[in-house]
């Protein structure tokens, strides 16, 4: 099928439907893209705009029949202040050290990603990965694409995070820690160190791929506030409506 909303050559193609990872007794619908050639990076600059995702040569988007739930999200690092339960976790992760590491998947890496599958998504289809299969999360990039390593002086490496350098700011493609050190809130962590590094590098919005309302595994990207959703009006703002026991 022909797209004509992002660009006016751009082919886009629907998957076959597949049962919901989110949410239970629903069906699962993707439009996809890929991006190729010398302007694949501008080709996921514009998708990312639309609210398309990014994972391995292709952006994404769902389109699943009778379902809207999932809505792409983006923090507007430009105006972000932590809370006070946030700026907790800063204090308690002051020691850990961070280091942007080319897209080489290492062993060292795989056996974290492997330990917080097992322990976070045993049920998921990622748990089955081996190492090729993480290689190939990490190192099929046509984009710019950097993982951060976060390290502590005695236990190593404890965090990591896949994202990508867009225009306007980072997308967060995957991040995975040490299910074992739950104590650090290290998702949450990461999370405001993106927000930070977005600011740092003179960058307005943390991207932080789909949020669905009523899920549980989705329901921390409603801390981050300003947040934005993507409709079908544009980028417009998602306000916490729950009760903020953070203040």
């Amino acid at each position: 099928m022909k797209h004509n909303s992002v660009h006016s050559t751009r082919f886009f193609f629907a998957t076959a439907p597949l049962p919901c990872p989110y949410l239970p007794d629903r069906v699962e619908r993707r439009v996809v893209t890929e991006l190729v050639g010398r302007d694949a990076s501008a080709q996921h600059n514009t998708l990312s705009l639309a609210g398309y995702r990014r994972s391995h040569d292709i952006a994404y988007a769902p389109t699943c029949p009778d379902c809207s739930a999932c809505v792409a999200v983006r923090i507007n690092a430009s105006e972000f202040t932590p809370t006070r339960s946030q700026r907790r976790v800063l204090a308690a992760n002051i020691d850990l050290r961070t280091a942007d590491k080319t897209t080489v998947a290492t062993r060292e890496q795989f056996e974290l990603f492997s330990a917080y599958q097992d322990s976070r998504h045993a049920d998921g289809e990622m748990a089955k990965m081996d190492f090729n299969d993480y290689r190939a999360l990490v190192e099929d990039t046509p984009v710019d694409t950097v993982l951060t390593e976060f390290r502590h002086p005695d236990m190593g490496l404890v965090a990591a995070c896949l994202l990508d350098r867009l225009d306007d700011g980072l997308s967060a493609v995957y991040s995975f820690f040490d299910p074992v050190v739950e104590r650090r809130s290290l998702g949450t962590y990461m999370i405001l160190w993106l927000t930070e590094h977005t600011r740092i590098l003179g960058l307005t919005y943390t991207y932080l791929g789909f949020w669905i309302a009523g899920c549980s595994k989705m329901s921390y990207k409603r801390r981050f506030q300003p947040l934005e959703a993507y409709t079908p009006d544009g980028w417009t703002p998602l306000v916490r409506q729950e009760a903020d026991n953070d203040i």
